[in-house]
């Protein structure tokens, strides 16, 4: 049974809501949408959200694990659940729009692991983790974009909207190091700060010990792999229309200008949380808009 049309614009209206209150960085590119697309990609995030604060809330383990399959099976199936208001908008942007839905599962499956503690060894184990967390995100925002490709265009853009992905993930990594370390999480890859004779401990202050700049050059070194990724994943913009070109722009500008100014002074992250002024993102957003909107 397909909800009432009241009951569906109630539903946007809670998770444009929720989007507008809890998304710091991505409502800024939100907000260059189209309305139908906009609505879409806020229900997207209302629903991702929802995974993420069980997996980052303070409940025991056994508790979060069981909201997350909660969780997994209202969004693999939001249809089947109309008393859920996220739910409801999403049935109704998967209807509208290609969404993979099944790349929530990814997303929970992320959480799942956050929630037994893994720690990563090598890059391409932290990688997997990011693509589950963040390169599903890519893939569900590139379903609302929806550009018009064949097949085989569409999954090199969902290739690309991955790579995106990750490097956002890996742009909080860093910026999150401090307090992720505070709540037992470790994401920096072993082997790199082996590399660098470098472990993650914490100094009587709650700041990070620097340990003579060898932690600033392991984050250095994991923004310069970040880069690369943003300089790939950037390369879908090109088979999107304007308006959703400066939405994914806007997104991305934000995280990469946060990148830069981690790695130009990466002792900020060892003494507290990083972000960006509002007027620097509004300043991205306008630009990413501009720039769009002189493309030829």
């Amino acid at each position: 049974m397909d909800a009432e049309p009241m009951a569906v614009e109630a539903a946007y209206a809670t998770c444009e809501r929720i989007t507008r209150e809890q998304a710091r960085n991505f409502a800024w590119g939100i907000r260059l949408l189209p309305e139908p697309k906009r609505r879409a990609l806020s229900a997207v995030y209302a629903m991702a959200r929802r995974v993420d604060d069980i997996g980052d809330g303070t409940l025991p383990a056994e508790d979060k694990l069981r909201l997350l399959a909660d969780a997994r099976e209202v969004a693999l199936a939001p249809g089947d659940h109309l008393d859920d208001e996220v739910a409801v908008a999403l049935a109704d942007a998967a209807g509208r729009f290609p969404i993979p839905l099944a790349a929530f599962g990814e997303l929970v499956d992320g959480c799942e692991m956050d929630v037994a503690g893994v720690s990563y060894d090598t890059l391409e184990d932290l990688v997997r983790y990011c693509r589950n967390v963040a390169g599903s995100i890519g893939r569900l925002s590139l379903g609302v974009f929806a550009p018009p490709l064949s097949t085989a265009g569409f999954a090199d853009a969902a290739r690309l909207a991955d790579e995106l992905g990750v490097a956002l993930q890996l742009t909080n990594i860093l910026r999150d190091i401090r307090e992720d370390l505070g709540n037992g999480r470790q994401y920096l890859p072993k082997e790199d700060l082996a590399l660098f004779n470098c472990e993650l401990r914490t100094l009587p202050d709650g700041t990070l010990d620097p340990q003579n700049g060898a932690l600033a050059e392991v984050i250095r070194f994991e923004a310069a792999r970040a880069w690369g990724r943003y300089d790939e994943g950037l390369r879908l913009l090109a088979v999107l229309d304007r308006r959703s070109a400066a939405c994914c722009a806007a997104m991305a500008g934000i995280y990469r200008e946060l990148l830069n100014r981690i790695a130009a002074d990466p002792s900020r992250v060892m003494r507290e949380r990083t972000s960006l002024p509002t007027r620097d993102k509004l300043r991205v957003a306008v630009g990413a808009l501009a720039g769009q909107s002189r493309r030829g």
